[in-house]
């Protein structure tokens, strides 16, 4: 079918459009007035058994997840990853969204869907090369729901365009909702890209004690729409994490060159749940504890559960570790060695003083468990 039919000549509706006053209102608030929640153990198990954070094993153990034999690396890591025949090439594939970014942001929130599914691939040791969208709103009829649509529409092709991820094809559904109102603006991406070898293929599991642990970017107080916010606090509200293209596409390129030099052992992006969450699941999967001291300015509730966006945990075994590090810091991206993995515990300092401490064994059956408990 001529691309024409589908870009240039398809109809345009201009339907009415209004900023909710939602959204006007959360400008002003503020989300670091929470009280400082001390108990950090207890909060991350708590957000590691939110839906939006457990395994997902009740729901892809009931089908056949493989793909032939062509699997690389199977449900529960950045993306999963099949092999081409007859090549040493792979391909990564990923969906993203969180509909309480999009919700807070619109524009931000499709910024970030898009941004994330790139990182989530580029941690899998592959090139971002293309999406296919999967926009789910409430009525367009209503101006403050076609505003939602038409905004994170705006931020979605401009984060493709800035990663050179074109939009090869999607689907709408429209008119999702109930006596209680709309769904959460929800522009899934789905996302693939090319693994140029399968030795580049890595997953977000620690690999081995000893290795060294690196966390790449900038940790800042940002809660809105988080995962922390909504499990500890009960509330949706402010802005989202702020997104700087630049930012992201230098950090990605950074990470994906460091893969394809052999540097790297594990990596894994931070996303709902924040740093916590991402060094809990580099844990479960890895099977392998780790000690981590981190230094921050910030609280500590928010050091550890903050989503601030352009962030990917690293691991490197010791003798690639310093070279890793030279290469990061030549590329003008800020990190922190933070720890070792080591033990069967996970423990986290702040700025040399304990804040978190659990074997690794009670996170994974707090992760694993969470669904099946739901649903029975």
């Amino acid at each position: 079918m001529p691309v024409g039919a589908l870009v240039d000549e398809c109809p345009v509706y201009n339907k009415p459009s209004k900023v909710p006053a939602y959204y006007e209102a959360s400008a002003a608030i503020d989300t670091t007035r929470y009280p400082e929640v001390t108990k950090l153990t207890d909060a991350l198990k708590s957000v590691l058994a939110s839906p939006t954070v457990a395994s997902k094993e009740w729901v892809y153990n009931q089908y056949d997840y493989m793909v032939r034999t062509d699997t690389a690396v199977r449900p529960g890591s950045d993306a999963a990853v099949v092999t081409i025949r007859g090549t040493r090439k792979g391909l990564a594939m990923t969906t993203d969204c969180n509909g309480r970014y999009v919700y807070l942001d619109p524009e931000v929130g499709g910024r970030i869907a898009v941004s994330e599914a790139a990182r989530n691939v580029v941690c899998s040791g592959a090139e971002p090369l293309a999406v296919t969208d999967n926009l789910n709103f409430g009525s367009p009829d209503k101006p403050e729901i076609f505003w939602q649509l038409e905004k994170s529409t705006d931020g979605m092709a401009e984060a493709c365009r800035f990663l050179d991820t074109p939009v090869i094809g999607g689907n709408v559904s429209l008119y999702n909702e109930n006596s209680k109102g709309a769904i959460y603006p929800t522009p899934v991406i789905g996302m693939v890209g090319l693994i140029h070898d399968i030795d580049h293929i890595t997953t977000q599991s620690f690999k081995k004690e000893g290795d060294i642990i690196i966390l790449l970017g900038e940790t800042k107080a940002e809660l809105g729409g988080s995962e922390f916010q909504y499990v500890i606090h009960e509330v949706t509200e402010g802005r989202p994490p702020e997104l700087d293209l630049a930012v992201e596409k230098r950090l990605q390129t950074t990470v994906l060159k460091a893969i394809q030099e052999g540097l790297v052992a594990s990596a894994h992006d931070l996303s709902e749940g924040g740093l916590a969450v991402a060094l809990a699941e580099s844990c479960i999967s890895g099977r392998l504890g780790a000690a981590v001291n981190v230094a921050s300015e910030l609280r500590p509730d928010f050091t550890l559960f903050s989503e601030s966006q352009s962030r990917i945990l690293l691991s490197a075994s010791p003798d690639k570790a310093d070279a890793l590090k030279h290469w990061v810091a030549s590329q003008g991206v800020p990190y922190q060695e933070i720890g070792t993995v080591t033990g069967a515990d996970l423990t986290v300092k702040i700025n040399n003083e304990q804040r978190l401490q659990s074997p690794i064994s009670e996170l994974a059956k707090v992760w694993k468990d969470a669904i099946p408990c739901l649903m029975a």
